[in-house]
């Protein structure tokens, strides 16, 4: 069983950027066969995802955040990271790493604030 946690969110002036960081551990976590994705949760909405990075190292990013986050992994670490540039107060939430592979295996999530 892999276990995953967040660190990296705080509060951010909009305009200001933060990086996230997800660390994997656990006995045999396979972390570079995994697809790694960022889940968002704003208050009042859904969770979203955000961004997602497959083993292979291909990314993708929802429409409201391209140009400003950027996923990245480095398998030695067994760490993915989300950069995020040019923070916008909708950006606020609750920011959750998550295995992608069945079964889903979610962090604790880091809270993310960006004031306007």
């Amino acid at each position: 069983q892999v276990q995953l946690v967040e660190s990296g969110g705080g509060m951010v002036q909009a305009g200001g950027s933060l990086r996230l960081s997800c660390t994997a551990s656990g006995r045999r976590t396979f972390f570079s066969a995994r697809t790694m994705g960022w889940y968002r949760q704003a208050p009042g909405k859904e969770r979203e995802l955000v961004a997602s990075i497959t083993s292979g190292g291909n990314t993708n990013t929802v429409d409201s955040v391209k140009g400003r986050f950027t996923i990245s992994r480095d398998n030695a670490k067994n760490t993915v990271y989300l950069q995020m540039n040019s923070l916008k107060f909708e950006d606020t939430g609750v920011y959750y790493c998550v295995s992608l592979g069945l079964p889903q295996t979610w962090g604790q999530g880091t809270q993310v604030t960006v004031s306007s």
